[in-house]
């Protein structure tokens, strides 16, 4: 029997995330930076056995291991694109929050296109991959490679891998599932409306070519337009943003994706470190993790 196959899903961060407007189909059109951090999960496959998946892990709880799990929902959309998908049984080990504005499902489900990839000998590139990420969920293809760069419409289309310089941050969750449905209905567009007022989209060169202390700068100029919405359906983002705006050597805080994760970012590790004590010692109910975001 072949040895299991091992692959990472971190977690996606949105370091800029601007709402456009609503498409005729409901659909949101998104404006947003993206980078990854070095927390995530943990998926590997072991090649042979019946199409399953296993979950353990400090978040397994709840989680189901159905067919509307995101990693057996990966493999039924790769198998329909490809005849004769090679495949077998995942194991999912779930060490970030559920519902959490970091990609954790979405992260996993990309990682399984990932090992399936490695198993069938196709390249990331190949269309089948992307096709069946696309059906998958909005964030699935800016997880399939796992690198920073910008993301546009719903997710379908991608910018160039970029190498920001790394970015030390402490993610923080409060422990409260926020459903990505309803702080988009919390934001109130009607279909074929743009959104005015919204935050401003990052803009800055090419951040492959930025300082930390420049782009951290460029970021400041920049939102998170779900924010708003997100604290309406959950008050607690509110006081997890204080909390992180108020750390020693907090440089920006901001809420990730749709929330209800928020993150901080600071100069270098050991700051962000500290940080970590700190907050994790006043608030031990919250999920606190230092990393840093590439």
């Amino acid at each position: 029997m072949s040895l299991p196959l091992t692959t990472r899903a971190p977690a996606k961060v949105n370091l800029s995330l601007r709402v456009l407007g609503r498409r005729a189909d409901g659909y949101h059109e998104l404006d947003s930076l993206v980078a990854f951090a070095g927390v995530g999960d943990e998926l590997s496959l072991s090649p042979g056995e019946p199409a399953a998946v296993q979950v353990s892990g400090p978040f397994a709880a709840g989680l189901s291991t159905g067919p509307d799990n995101l990693v057996l929902k990966a493999e039924r959309a790769l198998r329909d694109e490809i005849a004769g998908l090679r495949s077998g049984r995942f194991h999912l080990v779930k060490r970030l929050p559920v519902a959490s504005g970091i990609g954790g499902g979405s992260a996993d489900a990309a990682a399984a296109l990932r090992l399936l990839a490695r198993l069938n000998e196709l390249p990331l590139s190949h269309p089948a991959l992307l096709a069946a990420a696309g059906r998958v969920g909005a964030d699935v293809p800016v997880c399939l490679e796992a690198r920073a760069r910008m993301m546009w419409g719903i997710g379908e289309r991608l910018g160039p891998p970029l190498k920001p310089p790394r970015l030390f941050a402490l993610l923080v969750n409060p422990g409260v599932a926020v459903e990505t449905v309803a702080v988009f209905r919390a934001l109130g567009l009607q279909t074929g409306q743009g959104h005015a007022g919204g935050v401003e989209a990052f803009k800055a060169d090419d951040p492959s070519r930025a300082s930390s202390v420049s782009l951290i700068v460029a970021l400041a100029a920049s939102g998170n337009d779900l924010e708003v919405p997100a604290r309406s359906a959950a008050p607690i983002i509110g006081e997890v943003l204080s909390a992180l705006s108020a750390l020693p050597g907090c440089r920006l805080a901001r809420m990730s994706g749709s929330g209800a994760t928020c993150f901080a970012l600071f100069d270098d590790c050991r700051a962000s470190a500290e940080a970590g004590k700190l907050l994790a010692h006043g608030q031990p109910d919250w999920w606190v993790k230092p990393t840093v975001l590439r």
